[in-house]
Formats: C-alpha cells, structure tokens, sequence
C-alpha cells in the first residue's frame, strides 16, 4: 500500500516503507520513480527499514503547477525528503542515491551533516567541471537544454505514445549492454509519466538548471574543512555515457572519507543493473 508524507510546501510525497532494523532512504532518478528500487528493496528489508519515496512531481507525488524556481529546486526537494525523515522519526538514516536522488542526497548532507549515518551515491558526483564540454561528452547532455524548452512539452506532454518513445531512448542508451528493460516496467513508467502535467512536471529539476551541465562552469572544490565528513561509498559505473569511471579521480576534493568502487558491465541505472552491489554497499554501512 501506497503510503503519504504529510505535505510540505502543498506536496505530498508517495512513499514505501518496509522492513526492520536501522533506517535507510532510497532516492530514485530520472527518468524513473522509487520503482527504480524494486530489486533493491527485498535484499534489504530483513535487516533495515526501508523508505523509498517519490520525488515532488514524479510518480504518485504531487504534481503541482508552479513555477519550477519557486517548487522544484535541489533545496526544495531536499526538503521534502528532510520533512519525511523527520516525520517518521528515522534516526541517522543512510541515504543512498543515484542521478537525481544523489544529487539531492548532497544537499541534504550540505545543509544536515549530522543527519545521515553515511552516503551510498551514484553518479552525478562532483568533479566533473568543464570536462562535461569535452567534444565526446557534450552531445549526451542533450536533453537537459531540450528540457528547458517549451518544445518540449509541445512535442510530448499527456501523449503517452510520445513518452514510451522518449523514455525507451534513455533507458536503452544509458543502461548496461546486459540490461533491458522490461515491457511491463516501461509501461509503468508510461503510466506514470503520461498523464497530463506529469512529464512536465518531472522537468522542474532540468527547469531549475540543477543538472551537470548547468552547474558545470561554476563547480569550484570546496575548502579542507569544508568537505562532505559522513562516510561515502560511490558506485561508478562502466558504461554511464554521461559520466566516464575516470572522472573519479577527483572525488577526495569533496569527500573527506569515501571509497570509490568501479562497476563493471554496468550503465547508468544501478540499482537495476547491480541491485546485489548496491545492496551490499547499504548494508556494510549499517
């Protein structure tokens, strides 16, 4: 049964819980929901508590129409995972995250560095700069300008035969060459991704310039002091082509304790592709 968070900000946020033992949050990515943990979820629930939710705007979150900067920022989605966890009185959770949900994961370990037990990340991580503009690299990062444009809505808001295509893409093109994704999951995320305002609502994130490419020119490595202290365990996978293994040569500029394991024959959706790994770099940690 699907359970809900009390709002914040007006958003009510879909969510999972199951299991017993030390807490642990799940954050999903894009294009996907907290669906992308279903492989992970049963590795872990019979030693931890397991809460998997939906980010405001996609999957049974709420979906409002609001101006991306005043709803849908990292800080803003950051604050609906810190209200949930709070709410359900989760002490020192782990947090893990991959794509979207990492990204979010850092905020909140930015603003809340005594709330998490420890990180299990994915890619994006920091670190990649100006190398994003590499002529190799660029073209991937694509989508994140077409998501800005209205076109974008024109072309494949509330048409789900429009959305199957455009999901199909990424989820062919990002993944490992040894995964597929299932016709059963990718209608679920038709489903979810093709009612009226649900796509759109799904590109606040892009809409707020919170992607790599946005942020890329003005990433600057923080002072000694001021790095990520909660120990990290990142997962990098071999075939993400947006995010090449070697670009964790740099993570010790942001992260003061964290241990960097190379995926191989694995692409951009880990908790799919490597659900055992990931599970197992969750439950090191507990």
């Amino acid at each position: 049964m699907t359970l809900r968070s009390a709002p914040v900000d007006d958003f009510s946020l879909a969510y999972d819980r199951v299991g017993s033992g030390p807490p642990v949050v799940l954050l999903h990515g894009w294009p996907g929901d907290r669906s992308d943990y279903r492989e992970v979820v049963p590795l872990l629930a019979d030693q931890a508590e397991v809460i998997v939710p939906d980010f405001r705007g996609f999957g049974e979150s709420d979906k409002h129409d609001r101006p991306p900067l005043e709803a849908y920022t990292r800080d803003d989605q950051a604050r609906s995972v810190l209200a949930l966890i709070e709410e359900l009185g989760l002490e020192r959770p782990l947090i893990a995250g991959y794509d979207v949900g990492s990204r979010v994961a850092q905020v909140i370990v930015g603003s809340r560095a005594d709330l998490p037990r420890s990180l299990v990340l994915v890619p994006p991580l920091p670190g990649a700069g100006e190398r994003v503009f590499e002529p190799e690299i660029l073209p991937e990062f694509w989508y994140q300008t077409f998501l800005t444009l209205e076109l974008a809505e024109r072309l494949i808001y509330g048409n789900p035969d429009a959305v199957r295509t455009y999901l199909s893409h990424f989820w062919d093109h990002w993944s490992g060459p040894d995964y597929v994704l299932s016709k059963t999951d990718l209608d679920h995320l038709v489903e979810v991704y093709g009612p009226p305002g649900a796509f759109t609502a799904s590109l606040g994130w892009y809409r707020t310039r919170a992607g790599t490419l946005a942020r890329a020119r003005s990433e600057r490595p923080p002072a000694p002091e001021d790095r990520i202290a909660v120990r990290t365990t990142v997962l990098w996978p071999e075939h993400d082509p947006l995010f090449p293994q070697a670009w964790a040569d740099v993570l010790d500029q942001w992260f003061a304790d964290v241990d960097v394991r190379l995926l191989g024959g694995v692409g951009h959706f880990v908790p799919l592709e490597a659900p055992r790994e990931f599970a197992d770099a969750i439950l090191e940690q507990l």
